[in-house]
């Protein structure tokens, strides 16, 4: 399985040191943050980029994230199109597979087929503008209550229903826990399907209390990271893990030790490196 650095992870870190500090703590992959991303290439060619990402040996994964692209005023989605427009042609010339996207907030008295129907049409949509730069994209759930996809379970039913290839998931360990996702909508999901998976741990408090900012590295918290494992295992997942923490405490550290505390823990957790002892994982 290979691993990723996420770019919310030294949030204050530009894109350059977020490739210095995955290549020297040995990542295989990056995930993009939109906003690093977008700030390098004011000054920078997308083939400046390509040539500092073979010289980090990374691979990069994904653009994280368009946000909000459901229940969207015509003027606000027409924007969100040409965000998707400008990041796919980006993805594609770094030949990076995925862009992260995020669903809307939750319109108040929305039934669940509103949201399945509104989330299935933009979807269907940007994935449109996606395929023709040959990039997917990784449909990210959150748990939080104002969320209109807060669930594996809803969004799993939604990527069912579109049924294309450059369509899938995120699963991020937070979310799912926060948002009350069910073990079994792992059980029969198409491993194919899940695009991204997010690692992380969280503090040991209420679910209603918990927010972005009590994230830990994975194993120091209460997540429930050893079962969720074991599901990815038996459905055959083992592509990718990504470290997604937004935690102000360590973005406020030296990223380099961030970027190899966060991936020793990974490995530990998910008995990856030196800590593998068999199977898949």
């Amino acid at each position: 399985m290979k691993i990723a650095l996420n770019g919310a992870t030294t949030m204050h870190a530009d894109l350059v040191t977020d490739i210095k500090a995955a290549h020297e703590a040995g990542f295989d992959l990056i995930e993009l943050w939109k906003s690093k991303l977008l700030d390098y290439l004011q000054d920078n060619s997308v083939h400046d980029l390509i040539r500092l990402l073979d010289e980090a040996s990374l691979e990069p994964w994904s653009i994280n994230s368009i946000e909000h692209i459901t229940f969207r005023t015509p003027e606000d989605y027409a924007a969100i199109k040409d965000e998707c427009e400008r990041l796919s042609a980006i993805a594609g010339e770094l030949n990076c597979p995925y862009i992260v996207v995020v669903p809307g907030k939750l319109p108040e008295g929305a039934s669940k087929q509103q949201i399945i129907d509104e989330s299935v049409a933009v979807l269907n949509e940007l994935g449109d503008i996606a395929h023709h730069h040959g990039v997917g994209l990784a449909f990210e759930f959150l748990g939080q209550t104002d969320c209109s996809v807060q669930t594996l379970d809803l969004a799993r039913e939604i990527i069912e229903i579109i049924d294309r290839p450059n369509i899938g998931l995120v699963i991020d360990t937070f979310h799912f826990y926060a948002g009350n996702s069910t073990f079994e909508a792992i059980d029969g999901l198409d491993p194919e399907k899940l695009f991204i998976f997010h690692i992380n741990d969280a503090e040991d408090l209420p679910k209603e209390q918990l927010t972005d900012a009590q994230r830990l590295y994975p194993g120091e918290g209460i997540l429930p990271i050893g079962e969720m494992k074991a599901r990815f295992d038996r459905i055959g997942y083992d592509r990718m893990v990504s470290i997604e923490i937004f935690r102000p405490e360590y973005w406020a550290q030296d990223p380099f030790d961030v970027a190899r505390r966060a991936k020793a823990a990974t490995e530990q957790v998910l008995g990856l490196g030196q800590y593998a002892a068999g199977g898949s994982w």
